[in-house]
This record gives C-alpha cells, structure tokens and sequence, in this order.
C-alpha cells in the first residue's frame, strides 16, 4: 500500500500525534499515516464535489478527523475484548467510519449513506488505503435488510435527530447493541423525544483537543419492546 501526502497534508502529523496524545490513543506510523492519507484524499475530492464544506488540510484535521478521534477511547472501553461490528449511519465522508476502521482493523465498519458520490468517495479510500474491514454502501438506511446481519454499535454524527437515527436503523441493531449518538451540547430536547422502546443510559461528555466546543456521545440501547 502506497500512500502518497501532498506537502501540506505531510505537515499536518504533529498536529496529529500531538492530539493523539491528548486522547491517550495510541496509533503506530502505518495508522497515523493512513488517517493523513485520508484527510488528503479528503482535501482533493472536496475541491471538485464538497463533501465536507471545507478544503483546508488542517480545518478537515482539527474539526472532522480529530472530533471523530474522541469517540475511539469510549468505544474501546465499551467493546472491551470484543470485535465489534459497527454500522456509521448516513456517514458522509466518511466520518466517524474510516477513522474507526483505521484505529481498530480487527472491527467490522460499514459506512452507509443515500449520497453516490460520498460512497463513491468512500470506495477510493478503502482501495487507496487498504481498508478492507470498511465496508461502504450505498443505500437508504430504512431499506437496510436485518437478514444481512445485525450490528452492535449503530453510530452517527451529525444526524437530525436522535429520534430519527433511532427510527432508521433500529431493525438492524442487535438486541444488546447500543447506538452512540455524536452531539455538540446535551440535546434535551431530543432526549425528551426519543421513543419509548429506546433507552438512555449515559450522556458523556467529551473533550475534542484544540476545539473549543461542547460535545458529548449520548449512548442508547434498545428495550424488550423494540427487539419483541
């Protein structure tokens, strides 16, 4: 695998390591140079098709790269030993998706979105990267067949609403998965919506290095109700 950085992208792996570090993540020179790799695919592609609204390599590392890292040390302290197989819904370009598959190969990632370009995008990065446990499709997430398998982790950032993520993707959880919402403030509005058969059990706030913002992960869990 050959991953090839333009020169500014390539400046950016201080600003890197130096908010790996602050995560207590640890990523070896292959990773690292991966999650660089994909930030310069991503400033290439958003000048031509604007996926992500910005083309600047070190905005795309410090508000959408380094804001995905944050989730990977709750995810692991929820995985435990386990494998996970971890379902990105309405993933975009990508976000948290190819930075999960990245920090944790021995994960299954499908990264779903309605988008063709995106996954189109996303079909780039895995072939440009090696990703082979990233699973891109394109697909609406309400037509997503459960008998296709069922997914542990349903996750998502910037979604409309915690309602609705619920609402598109509850036939394709397990009945001991969990969805893990990525959100700026405490969305208690959203909280007060959520259905019925969904449970609440933690809003955890997160610290995102150099972002000077609020964000927590609101992690919800099916009840017997929606699994009946």
């Amino acid at each position: 695998m050959a991953l090839s950085l333009s020169g500014k992208t390539g400046d950016l792996e201080p600003l890197l390591s130096a908010a790996l570090s602050d995560l207590h993540l640890a990523a070896d020179r292959k990773g690292r140079g991966r999650i660089l790799a994909y930030v310069s695919l991503l400033q290439r592609w958003n000048a031509v098709h604007n996926l992500t609204g910005t083309q600047d390599a070190e905005e795309l590392l410090q508000q959408h790269v380094v804001d995905c890292l944050a989730i990977i040390g709750p995810l692991r302290r929820h995985a435990g030993d386990r494998a996970l197989t971890v379902l990105d819904a309405g993933t975009g370009a990508g976000l948290p998706a190819v930075i999960v598959a990245i920090l944790q190969p021995d994960w299954t990632v499908a990264a779903v979105d309605a988008v063709g370009k995106k996954v189109a995008f996303l079909r780039q990065v895995c072939g440009d990267l090696g990703l082979t446990n990233l699973h891109p499709r394109h697909e609406r997430l309400e037509r997503l067949s459960p008998h296709e398998g069922a997914f542990g982790v349903v996750t998502c950032r910037a979604f409309s609403s915690l309602s609705q993520f619920v609402e598109a993707t509850r036939h394709v959880i397990e009945p001991t998965g969990v969805w893990l919402a990525m959100k700026g403030r405490r969305p208690e509005t959203e909280i007060r919506d959520l259905p019925t058969d969904c449970q609440l059990f933690h809003v955890e706030p997160v610290t995102v290095p150099g972002l000077h913002a609020e964000r927590c992960l609101v992690w919800m869990k099916p009840t017997n109700e929606s699994n009946a």
